[in-house]
């Protein structure tokens, strides 16, 4: 396991960004532009020497939704995710083809009381399967199942569906990367999500990128998943640094 050796056990999960932008399509204006921020990591907490060569794992992301063009610049909402879990990689032949995972997650706006307070959560547990598909490319597969979710959002399912697939391609190796994630919810219609991001390095060396997403359709937030929105953004994400192991 000399991977796990020469790697760090606390790193960056998810990216950690700083995008604002607006809704494609139209002229910008305070009402429809934002700025959506996200902080995320990921800890071992042991090496794999649990049966199957598995190890115990915590995560915590925090995403952030800022209407800093308005007025006195409120946050609109946050989103809280932590999770703890159990890990294995995947080798063949002492050479790492890719990961699995499965853990207990919560997620919520963090708000009590009812739903006229805009109080969103739920639980689920998750198994993740990560793959390299060439030797600059990984698919990632996530399903779920919810054990516990609010009375104020009962039909959240509907939105965010039970799985996820997610594909990420560096183009060029530590420069340029092209990433999509879609979900389709748990119902005769779409109600899913298309997230797509480009990602440039500028710099001679590091893990931080200038960064374009496009988000398309449903549950970009909690507290307003039933509505549809495109969200155009532009701004800085700091990434893994070995870029394609720590996806979601």
């Amino acid at each position: 396991m000399q991977f796990v050796k020469t790697t760090s056990s606390f790193t960056i999960y998810k990216d950690n960004y700083i995008i604002t932008g607006t809704k494609a399509g139209v002229m910008p204006e305070t009402s429809n532009s934002d700025l959506k921020q996200q902080i995320s990591f990921k800890h071992r907490l042991s090496k794999p020497t649990l049966p199957l060569d598995s190890y115990l794992f915590i995560t915590y992301t925090q995403k952030s939704f800022w209407d800093i063009y308005k007025w006195s610049s409120p946050f609109k909402e946050i989103n809280f995710n932590p999770g703890a879990g159990l890990g294995k990689l995947l080798f063949k032949d002492e050479k790492l083809i890719g990961s699995l995972a499965l853990q207990v997650e919560h997620e919520s706006n963090g708000l009590g009381g009812n739903s006229e307070k805009g109080s969103r959560g739920w639980n689920l547990v998750s198994a993740s399967y990560s793959m390299f598909t060439s030797p600059r490319s990984v698919l990632q597969l996530k399903a779920w199942l919810p054990f516990q979710y609010k009375k104020d959002n009962p039909d959240l399912m509907e939105y965010v569906g039970y799985g996820q697939a997610a594909y990420t391609w560096e183009i060029k190796k530590s420069k340029l990367l092209f990433e999509v994630a879609g979900r389709k919810g748990a119902s005769w219609s779409w109600k899913g999500n298309i997230r797509t991001q480009l990602s440039y390095n500028p710099f001679k060396s590091g893990n931080t990128f200038i960064t374009l997403q496009w988000y398309q359709g449903y549950a970009e937030s909690l507290l307003h998943y039933r509505e549809s929105t495109s969200m155009l953004r532009l701004g800085m994400a700091i990434k893994p640094s070995n870029l394609l192991l720590y996806l979601y």
